[in-house]
């Protein structure tokens, strides 16, 4: 209840009688603003609020980054895989481009005695992309798994460019070769008029790789069935020796003389 101050003093005076003359109470004056706001809050004059926001990144510069980091590491992938299939070295490729049988002779008195001669044309393929020096081809034939003659052909020296071929001539001729541990497949085979022989063509180089020296080889064998009354060879089958997939059937092939 507000009371003025004059309205004060007529209930001080109301209330003294009431309660008697010697007794006093005393009141303290009311403030001139009886309901002040004491939850206000005074904002200081001249304040600069500043508002920090976190840092927006859009999702699309984060896809650009994945996506560049992704087509680097890829790049870099094909870049090595690509050196390495250049710059590794592989073998040549050895191939029989034709054989021809010269001359075939077979004598049983008082042993059985073997004279063989063929001639070959080996093509050599270097598959690298850089040159390849071949020192030497090896032509060797045999019969029933068991070697009986061997020869190297003068000359065959050469140097072949890269994801080049070359020619490489061989003529092998075995006299007087006695059977002996065979003689009777030899029978056997003379009675039916076809002699099967075995021959390997190998082929030996090095491939100069920068400052480094790589020897090389490869060897086709080839399985050659000879008639012995005609002359000629009737039919052959090679593959590469160490991968035993066919390779050529197709070489040319030429009668011999008679």
């Amino acid at each position: 209840m507000c009371l003025s101050p004059e309205r004060t003093i007529r209930y001080h005076c109301r209330y003294s009688k009431m309660i008697g003359k010697d007794e006093f109470v005393s009141y303290s004056p009311l403030p001139s603003n009886p309901n002040p706001n004491s939850y206000a809050y005074h904002y200081p004059q001249n304040q600069n609020v500043v508002v920090l926001l976190p840092t927006y990144r859009p999702r699309l510069h984060r896809r650009r980054r994945r996506c560049i980091l992704y087509s680097s590491a890829l790049f870099l992938f094909l870049l090595i895989a690509g050196a390495a299939f250049l710059l590794f070295p592989s073998d040549p490729e050895v191939h029989l481009a034709r054989i021809r049988l010269n001359r075939i002779g077979i004598r049983a008195n008082p042993r059985p005695i073997l004279d063989l001669s063929f001639s070959l044309t080996v093509k050599v393929r270097n598959r690298n992309f850089f040159s390849l020096s071949y020192d030497s081809l090896a032509v060797s034939v045999g019969y029933r798994g068991r070697q009986i003659g061997l020869v190297s052909a003068p000359g065959a020296g050469g140097r072949i460019r890269a994801r080049a071929s070359s020619y490489v001539d061989a003529t092998l001729t075995v006299d007087g070769f006695e059977v002996l541990y065979d003689v009777f497949y030899l029978l056997e085979d003379v009675a039916k008029g076809v002699i099967p022989f075995d021959t390997d063509s190998r082929v030996e180089g090095k491939l100069g790789l920068f400052f480094l020296t790589i020897p090389l080889k490869a060897t086709v064998s080839c399985e050659v069935y000879v008639n012995i009354n005609q002359q000629t060879i009737v039919r052959q089958d090679c593959y590469p020796k160490s991968l035993g997939d066919p390779l050529d059937q197709s070489a040319d092939i030429e009668a011999g003389d008679t």
